[in-house]
């Protein structure tokens, strides 16, 4: 029996051999971070892009929607008059209000932009079903709700803060519709795109000379399908490569007919809107600042 009881101890012991009897000892050094010794020259601000809405609602419901659902904008602008600009998510932060889309090289655009939306109907009540008969392919012109006097200049305002804050080129100042030209319609042909160039140098417009130069038949005439998209993706936009008018790329032409031809925003390919497409190059491709 005694026999028995030292072979269990023997093997016993190699398994007590085995169990930790001390505990890591934890590290009380801390260590600074230095973001003054060195720094890197390769590169630039994240925000790249703003991207201007209309809510399609009243100031009540706009607030409701923007600030208790799943979308969202960095800042509101209402149509009280009073001197407000409403900032619901801070600039460092991502609002959901980009969408599927893209501009300019870019997809994901909620991660780079800062969204403003401002309060305004969109379609006048009236018009709200003018599509549905067929007899209408896009939104003239006059089916737009005009925009408040005091609402631009709260919007010229920010634009023009945040685009120097962060060094926007010019042609990523662009509307919902031009990120997402199948989807979306806003800010619509009333928002004065030209205005804000002209009067407070905010985002793109094409020079009336450049313009004048493309409009040439001929020039219009011989440019191919095929061409002309590309001349599209030279500027930022999205578009397919079909080699036809489709109504994906005729999306895509209304969308940049309610930001550089509103009064005459038909979604079909003309002389004039060749015209302004080449003249914009001219002075903005290259200038993408996607990096």
């Amino acid at each position: 029996m005694v026999k028995n009881i030292f072979l269990a101890l023997g093997l016993a012991l190699p398994l007590v051999g085995c169990v930790t009897t001390t505990s890591p000892v934890a590290t009380t050094k801390s260590y600074s971070v230095d973001s003054d010794t060195y720094q890197s020259t390769g590169k630039s601000q994240r925000i790249k892009t703003i991207v201007l809405h209309y809510t399609v609602s009243d100031n009540e419901r706009s607030i409701k929607t923007l600030t208790t659902g799943n979308v969202s904008a960095h800042y509101l602008v209402l149509d009280n008059d009073d001197d407000k600009i409403y900032n619901l998510v801070p600039e460092n932060e991502r609002a959901w209000h980009a969408g599927d889309g893209g501009f300019a090289g870019r997809t994901i655009l909620n991660d780079t932009s800062i969204g403003i939306e401002i309060v305004n109907v969109g379609i006048k009540p009236e018009y709200r079903g003018a599509l549905k008969d067929d007899t209408l392919d896009y939104h003239p012109y006059e089916h737009y709700a005009d925009f408040d006097e005091l609402q631009i200049k709260k919007v010229a305002q920010l634009v023009q803060d945040i685009a120097a804050r962060y060094d926007i080129s010019p042609k990523n100042i662009v509307g919902h519709a031009d990120i997402a030209p199948s989807r979306k319609i806003d800010p619509g042909a009333k928002c004065p795109w030209q205005r804000l160039y002209d009067e407070y140098g905010i985002g793109a417009w094409y020079d009336e000379f450049d313009k004048q130069f493309f409009m040439h038949p001929d020039a219009f005439a011989a440019a191919t399908i095929p061409e002309i998209k590309q001349a599209f993706r030279d500027y930022g936009y999205q578009i397919n490569d079909t080699d036809a008018w489709d109504k994906a790329s005729r999306d895509v032409v209304y969308a940049f007919q309610l930001h550089f031809r509103p009064e005459q925003p038909t979604g079909n390919m003309d002389r004039e809107t060749y015209a302004i497409l080449q003249a914009l190059n001219k002075k903005y491709a290259g200038r993408d600042d996607f990096y």
